[in-house]
């Protein structure tokens, strides 16, 4: 990984889940402790983040591998992948501007060896993930878990008590 990178907490979980409701949620807590704190979410759909018509949106459309759109609230860089690749979290580490942040957050990147916390909802059907991956620190869930001693069950409906528990680790994991 990135050194000098501010530490990368993943949120690991099978899709409908609600791994962007619950940062949604935890983002303002954060915010509200001073976190500064960026976001790299995977996707496995194909998006469209320009708009046709637009002039950015032109560009790439012409040929252009990359292109930056700038104003003096926001900066986007869109970039084609041609052919499409798979997504490493190290690439995307890399491109992501972390300079001035205290955190970042994963959504999805399942595989990945960076700490997650497992979010699981038993009513899905799914299996959990953290007996099969060694870097799962806690598991929130809608119903009480049964998970080993040193694996906390925090409430998937407790965002303040899940910030909490990040809070907790970033104390134990300074940049």
């Amino acid at each position: 990984m990135i050194t000098n990178s501010p530490p990368i907490l993943g949120f690991a979980a099978f899709s409908g889940t609600g791994k962007t409701s619950l940062l949604t949620q935890l983002i303002p807590i954060l915010k509200q402790h001073g976190i500064r704190l960026g976001v790299i979410k995977h996707s496995h759909h194909d998006f469209e983040i320009d708009q046709p018509g637009k002039d950015s949106f032109k560009l790439r459309v012409a040929g252009a591998t990359s292109v930056m759109l700038v104003s003096p609230h926001r900066r986007a860089i869109i970039t084609e992948f041609n052919p499409p690749q798979a997504n490493r979290l190290s690439d995307q580490l890399a491109a992501f501007p972390s300079d001035n942040l205290d955190l970042i957050l994963v959504e999805g990147f399942r595989d990945e060896a960076i700490a997650k916390i497992e979010l699981h909802r038993p009513s899905l059907g799914k299996p959990l993930l953290y007996p099969n991956d060694p870097h799962i620190i806690a598991v929130a869930s809608d119903q009480l878990i049964n998970t080993p001693a040193n694996l906390p069950c925090l409430d998937l409906n407790q965002p303040q008590a899940i910030a909490d528990f990040i809070l907790d680790y970033l104390d134990g994991h300074p940049a």
